[in-house]
């Protein structure tokens, strides 16, 4: 008889007989990064030559279209219908990577080959994000064998531009609104909150980055005939940059302290503690909102950071007066800050503060992304931390929203739908840079806690209010 156990025992084997690593290292062969143009056959071939026919053979119709931004890499839509009355799930992933950086990788090591040592799966994309929606497939697979059915529709959206900003990512699903309604998304993406602790999270951090700059003059000035005299923009910019911060990095900015922190939030952060694993940085207690909790602050919380400061030539510094300065800042921000006010609040700000010779300009080579959550007593986070905890057996964390960054208002906004997101990967996984890694441990777990995730939804429906 078909059982939940029977379907979780299947994508153990899955995993313990090599099955998971001979489909990815299939995957992580292919060289798609989107932030090389050369590499454009190659995100397409991963949709056409790789997901589809894996997808085709569980029953699923697979369409593969055009980016409706020029030049940006195709996206697939693959969906199997089983019963329109049945609740509808989409799954998104991203099949882009970041570049190799073939030469910064530790000696023994490739971006496009797998190599095992120890708990660790080394390879470009491994954790971002093709080793966390391989285990998403893999699950649906699993109860496509045992219960011979899913007992929902799936949706499955593979997009191959998320790490040049998932351009046209939104009229893309705007277009497609029909093929891509659902009740909820159910996706992977990000790190866990510990690498031992299953996570779930329900939206994303907002991003903004800006610069604050001022130019005062044409040209460097001797310091020793001018010091005291004129005006230094570095020493100036470094002030204002304190108006905005105190020196604990406590925002002074009024608009972008957030009053969301609500109860439910509060309760559901209580239980999280940050931990990056071993390589991860110690978490510096005096830093940051003082009267919230580590979790609270990266989870609930804006956090204002400066990420560069320039002014002189750091490279060759001369004994003159510099010029000018400017500094590239980022304003990571929860639900309840209005985006379309950050940069008018911070003008308002410094004019107060003195600062009104302090030009604020949106960064050129950056997207803003919209902040999203999903409330921790929302039905869909309830019957997911029920889900994930049948099968972990032990606490599953819950945050409201993750600390950084995805295109999930697309979903919440564009499409209209609660997103639980089911992480795999964890902070210290080196993506991005070279040695990029998924810990075995975590992607085996993550195939028992989503083949069990989606058995529960088949067989319970739609979870009720």
């Amino acid at each position: 008889m078909a059982s939940r156990q029977g379907a979780i025992e299947r994508v153990e084997h899955y995993f313990d007989e090599g099955g998971f690593i001979e489909d990815l290292a299939r995957r992580v062969a292919i060289a798609s990064t989107s932030q090389e143009p050369e590499c454009a056959p190659a995100l397409k071939s991963y949709l056409a030559d790789e997901i589809a026919p894996r997808l085709s053979e569980s029953g699923y119709r697979c369409q593969i279209l055009e980016n409706p931004k020029p030049q940006c890499g195709p996206m697939l839509i693959a969906r199997r219908i089983e019963d329109p009355a049945l609740p509808t799930v989409l799954t998104y992933g991203h099949g882009d990577v970041v570049r190799g950086q073939e030469q910064s990788w530790r000696e023994g090591l490739s971006p496009w080959k797998i190599v095992l040592e120890g708990d660790r799966i080394y390879g470009r994309g491994t954790a971002d994000n093709k080793g966390q929606h391989s285990i998403n497939l893999a699950a649906l697979e699993s109860v496509l064998a045992e219960r011979g059915s899913l007992g929902f529709n799936s949706t499955i959206l593979i997009e191959t531009g998320e790490e040049t900003g998932s351009p046209g990512l939104a009229e893309f699903c705007a277009a497609h609104r029909d093929e891509l309604s659902a009740d909820v998304l159910i996706a992977s993406d990000g790190p866990r909150l510990t690498p031992t602790s299953p996570t779930i999270f329900g939206g994303t951090r907002g991003a903004m980055n800006f610069e604050l700059s001022l130019e005062f003059r044409e040209g460097g000035h001797h310091s020793g005939n001018w010091g005291g005299l004129l005006a230094n923009p570095g020493i100036v910019l470094a002030h204002a940059i304190a108006a905005i911060v105190d020196s604990r990095g406590q925002i002074k900015v009024p608009e972008w302290r957030p009053s969301t922190l609500t109860d439910s939030v509060r309760a559901a952060l209580s239980r999280c503690v940050v931990d990056g694993g071993e390589e991860g940085p110690s978490i510096d207690p005096d830093w940051g909102e003082a009267s919230l909790t580590p979790a609270e602050r990266v989870f609930g919380w804006n956090s204002f950071e400066v990420l560069a400061f320039r002014t002189g030539n750091p490279d060759r510094p001369v004994n003159a007066i510099p010029p000018s300065a400017i500094a590239y800042c980022q304003l990571r921000f929860v639900v309840g800050t209005d985006p379309q006010d950050i940069l008018p609040a911070l003008r308002r700000h410094l004019d107060r503060a003195g600062f009104a010779q302090v030009k604020i300009a949106p960064s050129r080579s950056s997207t803003v992304m919209s902040a999203t959550r999903l409330d921790p007593d929302d039905p869909w986070a309830r019957f997911a931390v029920a889900s994930l905890e049948q099968t972990a057996k032990r606490p599953v964390m819950l945050l409201p929203n993750l600390g950084g960054s995805l295109p999930n208002e697309v979903f919440t906004d564009v499409l209209g739908m609660p997103t639980v997101w089911v992480p795999h990967s964890y902070a210290s996984c080196s993506q991005h840079a070279p040695n990029e890694h998924l810990l075995a441990s975590v992607a085996r777990e993550g195939l028992q806690l989503m083949t069990g995730l989606f058995w529960d939804l088949g067989e319970q429906g739609r979870p009720a209010a």
